[in-house]
C-alpha cells in the first residue's frame, strides 16, 4: 500500500495531529500539500479543500487508514504520544491475532489504525482464510510492557512505519467484492457475515477492507472531506498493466500514462496505482 490521501479544511490542524500525536515526520510541505510520513516513506498525504464539507453520515468513505510499525516499541511510543497529546481521540484497542491495533479518530472525523504484526509464522490459516478475532488488548499495560524511556523521549520517531492496510465504508459487501476480487484481482483472506470483506495479495492477513458497519445502501460519493485518494504501489512495470488490462476488461473507466493507472471504485473512492 501506498500514502493516502486527506482531503482537509484545517491544515494546520491536521498536520499538528499527524506529526505531534501520531508521531509522523513532515516529508514535504508545499502550498495547499503536506506529505507526512516515516523515513522517507509517504503514510498521509493532507491537501487543502477550502470549498468542501464533511459528508453526511452513513456516506461511504475511509473507514480508517492502517499506520503499521515495525516494533512494539515504535507503536508504544505513538501510543504514549497519543496518550499525551490528544487522549480524547482514543476510540480503542484490540489483539487481533495477527496483530495488535490502536483506534483513534483525528480531528476532522478520520479514522486511524495503528498497529504492529506478529510474525507470520503465527499467523492462522484454514481454507485459504486467515484467522483474526477481535480480543481484549489493554493499552495501559502495553505502554508499561513496550515503551523504553529512550522511546517516550522520541528515539523511535525516524524508525520505518507504512501504510499496512486501508478500511473502507461501502455500500454493500457483495459489489466491493466484485471490484475489488473480481475486478482488481485481490484473494480474499477474510468475511464476516455479509459485512466485512478483508483482501490481499501475496499472503498478507489484509491490505484493504470494505465494511457496511457505518454505510450500509450508501451510494456513489459526492464531494466532501475525508477520502482523496489510495495508492497501490505494485512491484513492477508488467503488474500495472495487467492490472490497466484488467480493468479495460471490466470497462472500469481508468487514466494510464503508461507509468501510473487511476480509476474509481463503485462508490467514487479514487484508487492510484503505480510502481513502487
Amino acid at each position: 500500500m501506498g500514502a493516502v490521501t486527506l482531503l482537509v479544511g484545517d491544515l494546520d490542524a491536521m498536520t499538528r495531529y499527524y506529526r505531534d500525536v501520531v508521531t509522523l515526520q513532515v516529508i514535504a510541505a508545499e502550498g495547499d500539500t503536506v506529505t507526512l510520513g516515516r523515513a522517507g516513506r509517504a503514510i498521509v498525504i493532507l491537501r487543502h479543500e477550502a470549498g468542501l464539507r464533511h459528508a453526511p453520515a452513513g456516506a461511504a468513505g475511509l473507514f480508517h487508514t492502517a499506520i503499521l510499525f515495525e516494533s512494539q516499541t515504535a507503536l508504544a511510543a505513538a501510543l504514549f504520544s497519543l496518550a499525551q497529546h490528544a487522549p480524547g481521540t482514543f476510540t480503542g484497542s484490540a489483539d487481533h491475532l495477527v496483530s495488535q491495533a490502536f483506534y483513534a479518530t483525528d480531528p476532522e472525523g478520520n479514522g486511524i489504525e495503528l498497529y504492529w504484526d506478529r510474525d507470520r509464522s503465527a499467523w492462522s490459516w484454514t481454507h485459504g482464510q486467515v484467522e483474526m478475532a477481535t480480543l481484549h488488548l489493554d493499552p495501559n499495560a502495553f505502554i508499561r510492557d513496550h515503551l523504553t524511556d529512550a522511546a517516550a523521549a522520541g528515539s523511535t520517531a525516524a524508525d520505518a512505519a507504512s501504510v499496512g492496510h486501508v478500511h473502507l465504508s461501502v455500500g454493500d459487501v457483495t459489489t466491493a467484492r466484485a471490484f475489488y476480487v473480481d475486478t482488481l484481482g485481490f484473494d480474499v483472506t477474510a468475511e464476516l457475515d455479509g459485512s466485512a470483506l478483508f483482501v490481499s495479495a501475496g499472503g498478507y492477513h489484509h491490505h484493504m477492507a470494505m465494511n457496511v458497519w457505518n454505510s450500509r445502501g450508501a451510494g456513489p460519493r459526492m464531494p466532501a472531506l475525508g477520502l482523496g485518494r489510495v495508492d497501490l504501489a505494485l512491484p513492477d512495470r508488467d503488474s500495472l498493466g495487467e492490472l490497466s488490462e484488467r480493468l479495460r476488461h471490466h470497462r472500469v473507466e481508468i487514466e494510464d500514462d503508461g507509468r501510473t493507472t487511476t480509476f474509481t471504485d463503485p462508490w467514487r473512492n479514487t484508487l492510484h496505482a503505480s510502481v513502487a
